[in-house]
């Protein structure tokens, strides 16, 4: 079967996204495929798998999504290679005026269990992690209600947005929608996120504004969950190194040190998830990570204090000399990670 050529419209922004979307579709000859209407189905992005073949457009669809939808898991299901689809671009809308708002929040949205599962088995998605996440994979990012925004924060706003998505294209919306000149074929493994270019030592952002900045922290001692924990919440939520709004990558815990765990944090929201034990690896598998390797993005940053405390997070030389038999003894205040059995050998 031939592939239709997809473009998916993603953004918290509902009015603005269906009107551009819709004027994307008109302009490019596409089908449109409204939100409301995948909105109807038990999992959004199945449905625009089952609806994006029967597109009367020879040019394709333009598929609109919810605001709720997972953008990774959009990119993993519409651009396999076996998939009846094509996807050659994502574009996200962003409020401008309340970008920082949006990923500061922390509520969350409910995911239903899919259809004969009970309903337990539903899933909770941080709105900031969403957000972010579609800003991050974006091929085209445009910006709207911008105009009220004074020059200085907007420039700040144009800048951070860069840095969260150095590969995007970054566009303010006008009445006229600019001509789609963006042709990005995805594949099912993307490093298009700001954190994912510092950890490889790819990044460059094509906005930059004294105040936003980003830096890459590596340290092999594990943390000190307890120590973390008090950095997290009483120095760096409280903005006592200017305002983090995004780091992300991969950290071990002293009380789980076989185990490598995934950091990602946005705004006031942050998640560990274990992605695996150490003795698991097979001949071929590459180790993710000795101890720390993380991205920061923020704003009026004050890096060497942010990398000073994380450092003081991290094992001393007395504690890193007692083993990790002593390290099971420290206050862990994280939840359990189900997936993988926590001992030490």
């Amino acid at each position: 079967m031939e592939q239709v050529d997809v473009l998916a419209v993603v953004g918290t922004c509902a009015p603005e996204r269906r009107r551009y979307a819709k004027r994307l579709a008109a302009m490019t000859r596409r089908t449109f495929v409204p939100a409301r209407r995948l909105a109807l189905a038990p999992d959004p992005i199945d449905e625009a798998l089952a609806v994006a073949p029967w597109s009367d457009a020879p040019a394709g669809a333009v598929i609109e999504f919810p605001e709720y939808t997972e953008v990774a898991e959009l990119i993993g299901t519409l651009a396999t290679p076996d998939a009846p689809t094509r996807l050659t671009g994502v574009a996200c809308l962003v409020d401008a005026a309340h970008l920082l708002d949006d990923l500061r929040q922390d509520s969350y949205t409910r995911h239903p269990a899919p259809p004969g599962e009970h309903p337990s088995m539903g899933r909770h998605a941080a709105h900031a992690l969403l957000a972010v996440n579609q800003i991050e994979y974006a091929s085209v990012i445009v910006l709207v209600n911008w105009a009220t925004l004074p020059t200085v924060d907007l420039s700040t706003v144009m800048a951070l947005v860069s840095h969260l998505s150095p590969r995007a294209r970054l566009r303010l919306h006008r009445d006229a929608i600019d001509r789609w000149e963006c042709d990005t074929v995805y594949t099912v493994g993307q490093e298009r996120p700001g954190w994912v270019g510092l950890l490889n030592g790819d990044y460059d952002p094509h906005m930059t504004d004294l105040r936003v900045s980003a830096f890459h922290y590596e340290n092999v001692r594990p943390l000190h969950p307890g120590r973390l924990k008090h950095l997290l919440d009483e120095r760096i939520e409280a903005g006592e190194f200017g305002a983090v709004i995004r780091s992300a990558g991969f950290c071990r815990f002293a009380t789980r040190p076989q185990i490598i765990a995934r950091w990602d944090h946005v705004g006031q929201v942050i998640s560990f998830d274990s992605l695996g034990r150490d003795d698991d690896l097979g001949d071929e598998d590459d180790l993710l990570a000795l101890g720390q390797d993380l991205a920061f993005i923020g704003i009026d940053l004050d890096t060497d204090a942010l990398k000073e405390a994380l450092d003081a997070a991290a094992l001393t030389d007395t504690e890193l000399a007692a083993g990790a038999r002593a390290w099971v003894r420290f206050p862990d205040p994280f939840p359990s990670w189900p997936v993988v059995a926590d001992r030490t050998e």
